[in-house]
């Protein structure tokens, strides 16, 4: 039976999440010599297709395994092995992912977010249209920065007046930057231009100022799960561009040697 047939069989055998099973997957048919230093791995669509998993889940485990070194995913190429396990011990290690994250933060935020509808003092408004008024003036400079957009999550903690939303939420910003797969994950999505939407917190804002827990439920939700969207597809999004412009220039030079 061949090893993938035999690791495909063994999928649903652990109770590990789906993207960590992958990961396991793969490293072992690394070890069984499937693939080679320098070969490339199926791409994500044809992975999601053959284990039957997301493609969130492929790229979670994809990432864990560039996190660890034993690929390299190049941007509108693949994922190509870097390096081979050494021995039984060398095995995928796992943090939080960034989809992980930003699913836990659809969960707590949303309902933050209500409650802050509830309690949210005139002050903290004019606060809050501060920040996104910021978020637009930050998407202006030519580095991608988050410092608004944090600030902006955090005032709307503030305004629960739960202490412990806002230790968990400030916990949130803590692993979005400390945790290795998530960290990769938004750096990527940082050099692919993906900056915060300021139409989606002015929609946050519109409905904390309304003070109505449904609507900014709704918004952040709706904020966080395009957030979602983001992380999975910028760099897809960009690499399609470049090819595009490529294909482009292409074209025009072969019509201008056509044309001497």
């Amino acid at each position: 039976m061949p090893a993938h047939a035999t690791a495909a069989n063994q999928f649903a055998a652990t109770g590990d999440r789906l993207y960590q099973r992958l990961a396991h997957i793969l490293v072992e048919q690394l070890s069984s010599g499937r693939y080679a230093i320098g070969d490339r791995l199926p791409a994500e669509r044809e992975l999601s297709v053959e284990y039957n998993v997301s493609r969130p889940a492929v790229r979670e485990a994809l990432i864990a395994l560039e996190v660890q070194g034993f690929v390299e995913v190049r941007i509108g190429s693949g994922a190509f092995v870097k390096r081979l396990p050494g021995d039984s011990e060398d095995r995928p290690e796992f943090a939080i992912t960034a989809f992980e994250l930003t699913e836990a933060r659809m969960v707590f935020e949303g309902e933050a977010a209500a409650l802050a509808a509830i309690h949210v003092s005139d002050a903290e408004l004019v606060e809050l249209k501060a920040l996104v008024d910021r978020i637009g003036e930050e998407n202006l400079l030519p580095d991608v920065t988050e410092d608004a957009d944090r600030e902006f999550h955090r005032a709307i903690a503030k305004a629960t007046r739960n202490a412990a939303i806002q230790m968990t939420i400030e916990e949130f910003w803590r692993v979005r930057t400390t945790s290795p797969e998530c960290a990769l994950l938004h750096d990527k999505a940082r050099r692919a231009n993906v900056r915060p939407v300021v139409a989606e917190h002015q929609a946050i804002l519109e409905a904390l100022s309304d003070h109505n827990p449904g609507a900014a439920r709704a918004a952040m939700r709706a904020h966080l799960s395009a957030v979602m969207d983001h992380l999975l597809f910028a760099t897809e999004e960009r690499a399609i561009e470049e090819a595009r412009r490529t294909i482009a220039s292409t074209r025009a030079r072969y019509r201008a040697a056509v044309n001497m």
